[in-house]
């Protein structure tokens, strides 16, 4: 298909195309004469997949970049590839300036993590983020610790054992990464929506 078929199929303007083609988000297609080029299923797919990353997940065409990278990096096991798609969501960086109740925080943070028995980064963006979420808490006047999460911490470990477990062991590697990866982003900001829609619903049952 030429790229103006590519643009209608998967509605995505063609400057956009152009765009995501100069960044090498999406491969060049096969060149059929000077400035013509055919483009096949594959491309849709993977235009799909990039549109996905930066509509649904609100990621930084930089991110999306590290994420394709990953994708299709034969070597990179699965977990470290969804280590690069979870660095990649939007997260709560360190300040640039030393902050003493943001170091405190993280450092609460860290252990609590160890309490409940995860694995994973010391480096992890992700609790860079908790450690925010905490110290905005206690400047609010909540005297609080890294507990205050806990009902998130049990649902988070079901649905990630769930989420993981759904994925196959076996068979087609790229096919499993990236429905790993685009589980990752889809469902993260699925359920975010959830929340805020349930939390509509039962504000209006006790306050409406």
């Amino acid at each position: 298909m030429r790229i103006a078929e590519l643009s209608r199929l998967s509605g995505v303007p063609l400057p956009t195309i152009k765009y995501y083609l100069r960044e090498g988000l999406l491969a060049p297609g096969r060149a059929t004469a000077p400035n013509q080029a055919d483009y096949s299923a594959a491309h849709l797919h993977r235009l799909t997949l990039v549109r996905t990353l930066v509509e649904v997940g609100r990621l930084p065409i930089s991110s999306v970049r590290a994420v394709i990278a990953a994708i299709d990096e034969q070597q990179l096991s699965l977990h470290d590839t969804l280590g690069v798609a979870h660095d990649a969501l939007p997260p709560a960086r360190p300040p640039a300036v030393a902050d003493g109740d943001l170091e405190a925080a993280l450092a609460d943070v860290n252990h609590y993590i160890e309490r409940l028995g995860w694995t994973g980064s010391a480096t992890s963006p992700a609790r860079h983020t908790l450690a925010h979420a905490l110290v905005s808490l206690r400047r609010l006047g909540r005297d609080c610790g890294p507990e205050v999460f806990d009902l998130y911490a049990r649902h988070a470990e079901q649905l990630a054992a769930r989420e993981i477990a759904s994925l196959p062991a076996n068979g087609d590697r790229d096919r499993t990464v990236e429905e790993a990866v685009v589980g990752t982003v889809v469902f993260e900001a699925a359920l975010t929506a959830l929340r805020r829609l349930a939390e509509a619903h039962h504000s209006a049952i006790r306050f409406g």
